[in-house]
């Protein structure tokens, strides 16, 4: 399934979904995930060490991941810049998952979140993390992404960006200020080398990858 066909899908539901309902959610949802922390270490005994931080691995937090589904806008727009370009890497966690998939069906229903967590998954590159440890900004320590995007205040207020350089080489922003500074020509000679030719694959329907980043076609 593509990520067209489950817009098209989202889209069909009723109601007048927002930002700020995604991201209620998702408080709501790592709320109950603090009070019950089952499958929270499932990942623990998995943990490796850190890989080396580069700019062309980017996580979404769970809030951005769902609003790119369900509101579109500013949250589409930054994730179409990862899609649209084989030789970038989202990197999740699987609690990062969890935790996006839980808001979706809260906000939509349980067939479309399981659908979108099987198309995520063929995109993303997973990293284990130690259980309790924020699921985005694990995600990116552990798997080396320099840039969060992210709806979370605590995470994009200036106050937090100058604690978080203080311990890893990552830049936290909301959809929309990463889809604006996101250049992906600056980053291909260091990423991929060479000139960069453009994007590399639609967005929407864009085939199944592994995460090495290889089209599976």
């Amino acid at each position: 399934m593509t990520f067209a066909d489950l817009f098209e899908r989202a889209a069909a539901f009723d109601g007048d979904l927002d930002e700020a309902d995604v991201r209620s959610a998702l408080d709501d949802v790592r709320s109950a995930s603090d009070r019950d922390d089952g499958d929270a270490s499932r990942d623990g005994d998995a943990v490796a060490d850190p890989l080396d931080p580069t700019p062309a691995r980017v996580v979404a937090d769970a809030d951005a991941l769902a609003a790119d589904l369900l509101v579109g806008g500013a949250a589409r727009d930054a994730l179409d810049a990862l899609r649209s370009h084989a030789w970038t890497t989202l990197v999740a966690s699987d609690p990062l998952l969890d935790d996006a998939e839980a808001v979706i069906a809260s906000l939509s229903d349980a067939d479309l979140a399981a659908d979108w967590r099987a198309a995520v998954e063929t995109w993303r590159e997973p990293v284990a993390q130690p259980p309790g440890d924020h699921p985005a900004l694990a995600s990116a320590y552990r798997g080396g992404a320099m840039q969060v995007v992210s709806l979370d205040p605590s995470l994009t207020g200036p106050g937090a960006a100058a604690g978080l350089r203080d311990r890893m080489p990552v830049s936290v922003r909301e959809p929309r200020a990463f889809a604006t500074v996101f250049d992906p020509a600056k980053l291909y000679p260091d990423a991929v080398g060479g000139e960069y030719p453009g994007p590399d694959r639609d967005p929407r329907t864009m085939a199944a990858v592994d995460a090495g980043g290889d089209q599976h076609r």
